[in-house]
């Protein structure tokens, strides 16, 4: 395994009271962790809601979670994996919320059609069955 690169930053100061004290104080401060794993994330999970585009309670989180990790993801080295995470959250989420509004519309419409339609299966089987008589 690769080991992880920790820059260390040393800073002196010097602080003179009175009496011509110095009283030297170091710091040692290390640089942020490499957010790698974000990128890897991002794009797992980007495409896992590209592949799952059609259940949506699985799609949505993912392409959310695809898009927050590609974006804290970006900072880091490996910059085209948080891309692609990005990309293929956003294209995931677009297409599920798109199939849900039209599978939503698709399905008022038909409700309302056999609403307004006069020859409808449970008009048609009413009458069939004679539970009223005109003679």
């Amino acid at each position: 395994m690769e080991e992880e690169k920790k820059e260390i930053i040393e800073v002196e100061t010097v602080q003179e009271t009175g009496n011509s004290k110095i009283e030297e104080e170091k710091q040692t401060v290390s640089a942020k962790s490499d957010r790698k794993g974000f990128g890897i994330a991002a794009m797992v999970l980007g495409i896992v809601s590209l592949v799952f585009f059609c259940l949506w309670y699985i799609s949505i989180p993912c392409a959310i979670l695809a898009v927050i990790f590609g974006i804290l993801g970006v900072k880091s080295t490996g910059k085209g994996m948080a891309i692609t995470g990005i990309v293929t959250g956003s294209i995931g989420l677009v297409v599920t919320i798109i199939i849900v509004i039209f599978a939503f519309v698709t399905g008022f419409i038909i409700g309302i059609s056999d609403s307004l339609d006069d020859n409808n299966y449970y008009h048609r089987n009413y009458r069939n069955n004679r539970w009223y008589d005109y003679d």
